[in-house]
């Protein structure tokens, strides 16, 4: 028997969200936007309860009715939070018929979590009582609740997602009308900043020529089609993409038989502008062509009409 994980016809998926309940467990770090992404997800239709006690969690959640669909926000701040008894929550949870689950973790760099802190002069919750320093708060709560991040079924890193970022994956990840299956998410990114922290696979193509020394193709990105041919007659392009292809055709049933609903496949070059930018467009392309839902991201792209701003002591290179 094989287990097709592609979309089902529209009339199957109709029936199917009728006879189900939909649950969004949403925790994470204190102050990575929490409230905003039950704002977001209250506004496609969900039912939002921010704070419930963690005893009260899985009662709320047997007394839901086919098509309901109900998001819930959990963090150190609730008042009986213990990583085990959310655990023993989530386990109790699982086994109410008909319920799909997703549960969402958000993360964000320490930085910008300090940061926002002191820009709305509000004490984290791990070190208000002592009056500790708000880095100390930040490096308990990462440790306290790590558990439930290995657990998460999604990861969103909102270090760099304004308002409008987090509405537009909150509609791409949890809006109704999608069907079933393993959903993907191919993102761009330069190894400059850092690993995208919600990566699932993650491809390197700094060994592809690099478009950035060319001075006619350093101002474009990786959406320009001079910069696309550029990196494809590299020798080592089509061999390194065909094989990646076949791998990743390869693990996707794999991950949609183990019942995992989001996938993260990032894609890194240098400073994340030209050869990652259209690797991941292609694979997106193909990917879809397969018939996988996929939405597609470039972390380090400037914003249109803007542009991002480059740390102090480093080189745009892609």
């Amino acid at each position: 028997m094989t287990i097709d994980s592609r979309p089902d016809p529209a009339a199957s998926s109709a029936i199917a969200a009728a006879s189900t309940a939909r649950l969004l467990i949403i925790t994470g770090l204190s102050g990575a936007g929490r409230t905003s992404l039950l704002k977001s997800v209250e506004d496609l239709g969900y039912e939002t309860i921010d704070n419930m006690p963690v005893r009260l969690v899985a009662p709320a959640v047997e007394a839901m009715a086919p098509g309901d669909a109900l998001a819930i926000g959990i963090d150190v701040r609730t008042r009986g939070f213990d990583v085990a008894a959310v655990e023993q929550s989530l386990a109790q949870i699982a086994r109410v018929p008909g319920l799909v689950t997703t549960m969402v973790y958000l993360d964000c760099d320490d930085e910008v979590l300090y940061r926002r802190y002191t820009e709305t002069r509000r004490r984290h919750p791990l070190s208000a009582a002592d009056d500790r320093p708000v880095e100390d708060g930040i490096r308990d709560e990462r440790a306290l609740i790590q558990p439930l991040r290995d657990r998460a079924d999604v990861v969103l890193d909102t270090s760099e997602f304004s308002l409008t970022d987090l509405r537009r994956r909150a509609a791409e990840l949890f809006a109704f009308g999608g069907s079933p299956g393993l959903q993907l998410a191919v993102t761009s990114f330069g190894f400059r900043r850092g690993l995208p922290r919600d990566a699932d696979l993650v491809l390197d193509v700094r060994f592809l020529s690099n478009p950035h020394y060319d001075p006619l193709l350093r101002p474009l990105t990786g959406l320009d089609a001079a910069v696309g041919a550029h990196v494809a007659t590299d020798p080592l392009f089509g061999a390194f993409f065909d094989r990646s292809l076949d791998l990743i055709r390869l693990l996707l049933p794999a991950y949609a038989r183990e019942g995992k609903s989001y996938l993260t496949i990032a894609i890194g070059c240098t400073g994340g502008q030209h050869r990652s930018v259209f690797v991941t467009e292609r694979l997106a392309e193909q990917l879809r062509r397969d018939g996988w839902r996929v939405t597609v991201r470039h972390r380090d792209l400037p914003e249109p009409g803007g542009l991002r701003p480059v740390p102090p002591g480093t080189q745009h290179r892609s």
